[in-house]
Parts: structure tokens; sequence; C-alpha cells
């Protein structure tokens, strides 16, 4: 008895490994089966910014090392709804991808009073991306220098002060609203469809300020066409330094940075998730590739899905109340 039992016992054993090492060879077989076909990654901005600058660079180093196509998708439009629309609503296999933002998946649910997809369930979670400090810009014909001649002014003319976004529900939006409460001033949002469209409209009068990413504003900062007064992050930028924060102008705890991550449909396979979490890394760790970033203000900086899902709720958190205080809602 003694020895049927050793010999079960053994038997047992091998067979736990036999599952083991079947197990690994089907995962290292998922890792290697992926991918086939061409990778859309989806852009729910215009070209230009600063999701687009990452999309396009994740696509030049994937198709290096993948050997298949990967394309960028710009699909603008309802405060980046559209295009993070088409992904939550994709299958999850690894083809179709989401440059996921701040207003996407933390801001728009509090925002909008009917979402098509639910930011958090709808998603697999890749990996954190980068992120760039927000900065106001004021159009030079305002004739103010730096934040606390813009409160002055916009206390003396209430209403009359117009401040700029690439569209409802965007950092750069909730940037405004943020630094309407804490500086205790009405001034009028305009929605933009894009960056682009705005900053025409700064250079020439149309609105007083502008809050843009930092890296989309250096050029025309530098050429000197519209006059920045300040960065909405807690330190200053290491892109332009000499740019005073915010929170040293008297907001003292202003912080709203616009920040990037990379995000595919619900129920991705975990050996694709973590094959897309290590593309992510490679590229983003490329010493050209990151000093080229941090030239351009951004600050890449990827990492875990569970980093990137625990950031997630926190901002959530904190843009719900920010919208709760000062009234915004969109209709649907």
């Amino acid at each position: 008895m003694t020895l049927f039992l050793r010999l079960t016992k053994s038997i047992l054993v091998l067979g736990l490994l036999w599952f083991a090492t079947a197990h690994a060879q089907f995962n290292n077989k998922a890792d290697t089966s992926w991918p086939k076909q061409a990778i859309r990654i989806i852009v729910s901005f215009p070209p230009g910014g600063a999701p687009d600058i990452l999309a396009r660079v994740l696509a030049e180093h994937w198709q290096q090392n993948l050997g298949v196509p990967v394309l960028v998708e710009n699909r603008p439009g309802y405060g980046g709804n559209i295009g993070a629309d088409l992904v939550a609503k994709s299958d999850p296999d690894g083809y179709t991808l989401l440059i996921g933002t701040v207003g996407i998946h933390a801001i728009n649910s509090a925002l909008y009073e009917k979402m098509p997809f639910d930011p958090v369930k709808d998603f697999t979670s890749i990996s954190f991306l980068a992120s760039t400090p927000n900065v106001l810009v004021v159009s030079k014909q305002l004739g103010v220098s730096n934040v606390h001649e813009l409160i002055e002014l916009a206390k003396a003319k209430p209403n009359q002060l117009t401040f700029g976004s690439s569209g409802v529900g965007t950092s750069l939006h909730m940037s405004g609203e943020l630094f309407k409460e804490m500086a205790g001033i009405q001034i009028r949002h305009i929605p933009y469809k894009g960056r682009a469209q705005s900053l025409p409209d700064l250079v020439s009068g149309r609105i007083s300020m502008l809050f843009d990413n930092l890296s989309s504003s250096l050029p025309l900062i530098k050429a000197g066409e519209v006059q920045a007064l300040g960065v909405t992050s807690l330190k200053r930028s290491h892109a332009a330094p000499e740019i005073p924060t915010l929170a040293e102008q008297g907001l003292p705890g202003f912080e709203a940075v616009s920040w990037f991550s990379l995000m595919a449909p619900a129920n991705l396979p975990t050996a694709i998730q973590r094959r897309l979490n290590q593309l992510t890394k490679r590229a983003l760790y490329n010493p050209d590739v990151k000093s080229r970033l941090l030239a351009g203000g951004l600050d890449p900086s990827p990492g875990s899905p569970q980093e990137l899902s625990k950031l997630i709720a926190a901002e959530s958190r904190k843009w719900s109340k920010v919208i709760q205080q000062s009234g915004a809602k969109v209709e649907p």
C-alpha cells in the first residue's frame, strides 16, 4: 500500500509539472501569435496635439519591431468621447487601441449627462504614457504680464474676459474652471474642436486667454506670439523653467496636469496586455524618444496597468468635486 501511495504521489507531481509546462507554453504561444495584422491607435483629438504625438511615437517603434502596420487614426469630437466609444465597442483582440486622457477617463463621466460608454469598465488599462502641465497663455493685446494682473482685470470686468479650450470636458477646460473657482472670478468658456482652431483666435485677441498643453504651446511662446503667465503643475517644468507656476502666484495648491495613457477594450487577454505594456515601456524608455518628448514638455513615465487604474480612480474623485463646485454640465 505504501508503494502504491508513493507511485500515486509521483504520478500526481508529474501531472502537475506537465500541466504547468503546457500552460506556460500556451501563454508563450499567445504572446508570440499576436500581432498578425495591422494595429490601429485611435486618437480622440485632432492631429498635432500631445495625444497625437504620443500615438505616432508608439506607432513608429512598434512598426519597426512587430513587422505589421501600426496606423494612427484621429477621431475627434464630443470631448474625446467619439474616439473612445469606437474603441470601447471594438473587439478585445489587441488590434484597436486608444490614447486615453484625463478628460476621457476621469472627467467626462461627471460632466456629461449621458455617456455612450463606461470610462472604467469598458476598457483595459495598458500603461500610463506621459504627462504635461497645462499653461495659461494670454493674448498680448490683453496687456497683462502676470497672474495677479489678470485676476485684477477679470474682477474689474466680470464675464467680459474669455478663455478657450480644446473642447468641453478636456483637462484644458477643467483648468479654466479650477482657475475661476480658486481666483474667485467670472470668465466665459469658449470651447473649440481642437487647439489648432483656438490658437489663431488667441493670437488675434478674439479670446482673452487659453489653457493649453505646454508641449503644444511652447513654439508660440518661444516665438513671442502669446504671453505665458503660468504652468498648472505644482513645480515648474524643466522644458520651460522660466515660466512660474500658478501655485506660486497666489493660487497655492493649484494643479491641473494633462496625462495620457494607453487603453484597450475591456476583456483584453492578459498575454496581449502584458505584451503591449512591454512594448510601450521599450518605446518610451528609448533615450532618443525620451529626450525628444522631454524637450517638447512631455514627461514620459510608463508603468503597470494597476498603477494606471489607481491614478484614474484618484483623478476621477478630484475632478468630480471640481465639476460639482463649478456647476458645469454638458447636455446629451
